[in-house]
């Protein structure tokens, strides 16, 4: 990863009005190569052994690139490594930057494949030690030289002001921020004036999810008038998507966004359940808010964001299914009356002793089957793996993210939050197909 990884090798063709010039030179990263980028470069550790660090170069590096359009072929994976190599040198390294991928798309729609590899074949290119910084850099230079022989200079001109240009952002925000901003999974906020919360978002690539508000092509309106507003950018970082999307449920509810409008859920939660009637059958209670503890509540149907929601679907299945809305508690009709279902031949006489309340009872269970919530299949709190991280779970409430065993005792023995409707949905998924860990005593939490 651009963050934490090392750069074994830097390699750099310039060019200018002066004419073309190569420079290469290995690095010593921090750590040791990993085996399959030893194969894939050729580059061993003992090649970097006697090489400089990154900082004893980083001068010399800054002063080739400064000022000049940097260009490379998946441009922002390579231009991420270098950031970030400059950052830890405290040379912050800021330049616009321009894609070949995008550019070969941009003039090559025909054609699916854009990798370098492809180039190569496509355009006939000729490789040196591929997979070397250097040799690399060559090739991409080779392909430009190509595409000046296939295309006006407008056209490559107009493509690359395209690809090149620095995306818009709103006119309060800090441009820096862009430098900043990583491509990692996480959650990003926007604050207006006075440090309102204006809205929260989650994306596998931050940076990349962030600047999509911007692109005029495809703003809407909501989005121009919350660029308006915008004044600060933060973001926090995550493992994974789980981690992401359980932080963003969470962040909306701590800061109610104005502009997040889907995962401000209304108070008024609620679900079916079922309780005996005292006759053999089942009926219907309403358990709401608070009161919700699905991993430990048997006959729990739902979950309803009010209880107008909840009594409009039980009175659509009792409709469906022929069932007894006196039964159901959705209709009063005096002592062995029938319900008005039954005279219009919509039940089958649970109110009146035609149909056994235990039969009526199963009826319902059947109908109501598809909204049952499944009780909490584990004997108490557990840990759902994510990279280096454990999320902890315990009856459907996320309890927070521990990196280290400490922060799991930390977690388990800060109580469990009330029920949230969007975390349970994020988290009956993830446990159906993630990699659940038991928590007890020696808690492993690294992968």
């Amino acid at each position: 990863m651009p963050t934490i990884d090392g750069i074994t090798e830097v390699g750099i063709v310039e060019v200018d009005e002066d004419g073309v010039r190569e420079w290469s030179h290995l690095v010593r990263p921090e750590g040791r190569i990993p085996e399959f980028i030893q194969r894939l470069t050729g580059i061993t550790d003992d090649m970097v052994a006697d090489a400089p660090r990154f900082a004893e170069l980083a001068e010399e590096i800054y002063n080739r690139l400064d000022g000049r359009l940097f260009i490379a072929h998946n441009a922002r994976f390579d231009y991420g490594f270098l950031r970030n190599a400059f950052e830890r040198a405290g040379m912050p390294l800021r330049l616009p930057v321009m894609c070949t991928v995008k550019l070969s798309r941009a003039l090559f729609p025909e054609h699916k494949r854009h990798g370098l590899d492809a180039l190569i074949e496509r355009h006939a290119l000729v490789v040196g030690d591929r997979h070397r910084a250097l040799a690399d850099a060559q090739l991409v230079w080779q392909f430009w030289q190509h595409i000046h022989g296939c295309f006006e200079q407008a056209v490559i001109d107009a493509a690359v002001a395209r690809i090149a240009a620095l995306p818009s952002l709103p006119p309060h925000v800090d441009p820096a921020v862009l430098d900043e901003m990583p491509e990692r999974p996480g959650v990003y906020l926007f604050f207006g004036e006075n440090d309102l919360p204006l809205y929260v978002g989650k994306s596998k690539d931050i940076r990349s999810r962030v600047l999509s508000h911007f692109s005029a092509d495809h703003r809407s309106g909501k989005e121009m008038n919350m660029s308006q507003q915008l004044r600060r950018i933060e973001w926090i970082e995550t493992e994974g998507e789980i981690g992401a999307l359980l932080l963003e449920a969470r962040l909306v509810k701590e800061r109610q966004p104005i502009h997040n409008r889907r995962l401000r859920r209304a108070s008024e939660l609620c679900a079916w359940q079922l309780v005996e009637d005292g006759q053999g059958g089942w009926r219907p209670e309403l358990v709401r808010g608070a009161d919700l503890d699905p991993g430990r509540q048997d006959n729990l149907f739902g979950f309803f964001t009010s209880k107008t929601a909840a009594t409009k679907a039980l009175r659509t299945l009792a409709e469906d299914h022929d069932l007894c809305q006196v039964c159901l508690g959705l209709e009063k009709v005096r002592g062995g009356q029938p319900c008005f279902g039954y005279q219009l031949k919509r039940c089958k006489g649970a109110c009146i002793g035609q149909e056994a309340r235990p039969v009526h009872g199963a009826r319902l269970m059947m109908a109501l089957h598809k909204l049952r919530v499944e009780r909490w299949p584990y004997a108490g709190p557990v840990g759902l793996r994510e990279g280096k991280v454990l999320h902890l779970v315990d009856h459907w409430c996320w309890l927070g993210t521990a990196r280290d065993e400490e922060e799991v005792h930390a977690l388990l023995a800060s109580g469990r939050p009330v029920f949230d409707l969007d975390i349970w949905k994020i988290l009956s998924r993830a446990l159906a197909r993630g990699r659940v860990v038991p928590l007890g005593s020696g808690v492993p939490v690294e992968a």
